[in-house]
């Protein structure tokens, strides 16, 4: 190889190398370009999130809320303070009449409460007045047949006869109030309205038969007062049966 071929081979290279490092980006470039495409990237970024903040405030704003809700409230009549002075003063004048007629039906209750009771304390008291007052006469009489029995020319058949009307105007008065006597003679004798104070065995009798009163019963209506005091009677044949019945 000659001098100059040498030459010109070293030349091109330098020539190659020169257009090699002329195409190779220089580091600080890089480091710049970098720099910029990141700056690029978070502009894009914050850009972004800009516009997302600023739709979420937006749809958080009271002022938009309201501006949204603005229609619905105008489109409703909103009343005045005239009008809600007067609602008021009727409902406090409505509120005052129950409360006027609750405190009159309160006392009317009172009322007819102690009423009640008074009426019921008195007829506790004076449930027997009439029949006190009917009593009356009975005892006028009895006083009067006391006296003629004490007087020596009084005649036995006349004391007699006004013991028999003062007797009838005693039970002529506890009729009219309904008590009534209870004389069982001759009937069949009744746990209910009779006491058994003894039994007698009877011939040709039935068995249960009242034979003797010993004391009036009385009812008042269909209450017991005091039951009739009787003796019965006990069949014959039924006492030979049984005494024929135990064994010698």
């Amino acid at each position: 190889m000659t001098t100059e071929e040498s030459v010109s081979k070293v030349s091109e290279k330098k020539t190659s190398s020169a257009e090699s490092t002329e195409n190779v980006t220089p580091p600080s470039e890089i480091h710049t370009a970098a720099s910029e495409t990141v700056q690029s990237d978070s502009t894009s970024v914050e850009s972004t999130q800009t516009v997302e903040s600023s739709t979420t405030e937006s749809a958080n704003d009271p002022a938009n809320s309201e501006s949204v809700a603005a229609p619905e409230i105008e489109s409703e009549a909103i009343p005045s303070v005239e009008d809600l002075t007067r609602q008021l003063t009727e409902a406090t004048q409505q509120a005052q009449t129950h409360w006027d007629n609750m405190l009159r039906k309160q006392a009317e209750c009172d009322n007819l409460q102690k009423r009640m009771a008074r009426d019921l304390d008195n007829a506790r008291k004076y449930a027997l007045e009439k029949f006190a007052t009917e009593l009356l006469a009975v005892n006028d009489s009895m006083e009067l047949g006391l006296e003629a029995a004490n007087k020596p020319e009084t005649q036995l058949d006349a004391v007699r006869e006004g013991m028999v009307l003062t007797s009838k105007m005693l039970f002529d008065t506890m009729d009219k109030f309904g008590i009534k006597e209870i004389n069982p003679i001759d009937q069949k004798f009744d746990p209910q309205w009779h006491e058994a104070m003894a039994m007698q065995p009877i011939p040709n009798v039935a068995d249960g038969m009242v034979l003797h009163v010993h004391q009036k019963g009385y009812q008042l209506n269909d209450r017991l007062l005091r039951p009739a005091r009787v003796v019965v009677a006990k069949a014959i044949e039924n006492q030979t049966a049984k005494a024929v019945e135990k064994p010698l």
